[in-house]
């Protein structure tokens, strides 16, 4: 992908079975898929490229020996993919039907609403639709309300 020496970010989502992730990513967010590239003495795919609007990621088959590990090789991930959509409720169901588990059901939550899932490859998604227009001031009252307790950093 040119970047037309413009930065871009592309996560890329290190996955067992890339090609059952490229279904699911497809069935259940409407991804478009824009390239492949399958290894040819392994039948594997090294890299594809997929689209959910305008925003892209990249998908790629688990390759330890690179450190390029799937979140169940590394016990979860620390990272969530923030997807905003049209309609979480539709989006929400759709995931579901195609495998991912709940992280937390649908809430309302700052003006979004919202729900985070589990794809079957290991990855977070937090859909997010956005239902109401509020001030920065009223969406830190709301955060600062619900803000779940943190467990102090370890000592050093």
């Amino acid at each position: 992908m040119p970047t037309d020496g413009v930065a871009s970010l592309v996560p890329l989502l290190v996955v067992r079975d890339a090609a059952g992730a490229i279904a699911f990513y497809t069935r259940a967010l409407g991804a478009r898929e824009m390239v492949r590239f399958v290894n040819r003495k392994n039948g594997s795919v090294s890299h594809a490229d997929l689209a959910i609007g305008e925003a892209v990621f990249s998908v790629t088959e688990e390759a330890r020996a690179w450190n390029s590990d799937a979140p169940p090789s590394l016990g979860g991930s620390p990272v969530i993919l923030q997807c905003r959509v049209a309609n979480v409720d539709a989006v929400f169901e759709a995931m579901c039907t195609a495998g991912a588990t709940v992280v937390f059901q649908i809430v309302d939550f700052c003006g979004d609403r919202m729900a985070r899932l589990r794809d079957p490859y290991g990855h977070l998604w937090l859909l997010i639709q956005s239902t109401e227009e509020l001030s920065p001031d009223e969406i830190h009252r709301q955060r600062d309300e619900w803000a779940p307790p943190r467990q102090p950093p370890p000592k050093t």
